[in-house]
């Protein structure tokens, strides 16, 4: 049941429906999926789940603070180095990656960052379940499904190869430009 909630949703949120106040989307912990209306990537399905997310991430003996409304609106508005999600999306765009700060951080700068803000309000649709322990779900849901953004947990997808090269690609690209400020 939960996963036909995330495969075939009775409703997709678009950024803008989720980036809202009153947001609809809870604030509980729980797992997200994210259907694309174009594809980030020729060889993917549009309109399909192609990444699933949780929030929070497993924690053994500390509390976490982050729960699926920020999480999802994270994914929508904020930068590669805070959401896998945006690195994955924006490295299958073909966006520049950059080191920021320091230079341990790496975004796609500020206008790269919008570039892909604009193309997941355009492109991106999210749906969630709540779900107390998300990371269970997460684990059953990666081993069961066709989900090629997910890495972790996911070597035997058949996209996780192309993924790992082109991600690792941008960053070695990174590594080799000036910091950004």
């Amino acid at each position: 049941m939960e996963a036909t909630a995330l495969t075939s949703p009775d409703r997709l949120w678009s950024g803008q429906e989720v980036l809202t106040r009153p947001s609809p989307v809870p604030a509980v912990p729980g797992v997200y999926g994210w259907h694309f209306e174009q594809p980030p990537h020729p060889d993917l399905d549009a309109r399909c789940l192609l990444y699933v997310g949780i929030a929070p991430r497993y924690m053994a003996n500390r509390t976490s603070t982050q729960n699926l409304r920020k999480r999802v609106r994270y994914h929508y508005r904020g930068n590669a180095a805070g959401s896998t999600l945006r690195l994955t999306l924006g490295c299958l765009l073909g966006l520049e990656l950059r080191r920021v700060g320091s230079g341990k951080r790496m975004t796609f700068g500020k206008a790269g960052e919008a570039t892909l803000s604009q193309w997941m309000a355009d492109n991106a649709r999210v749906c969630w379940v709540e779900r107390g322990e998300p990371w269970a779900l997460e684990s059953q849901l990666i081993s069961r499904l066709d989900l090629p953004l997910n890495l972790d947990q996911n070597g035997h997808n058949a996209f996780h190869s192309r993924l790992k090269e082109l991600r690792a690609q941008a960053r070695q690209r990174a590594r080799e430009l000036s910091i950004s400020a």
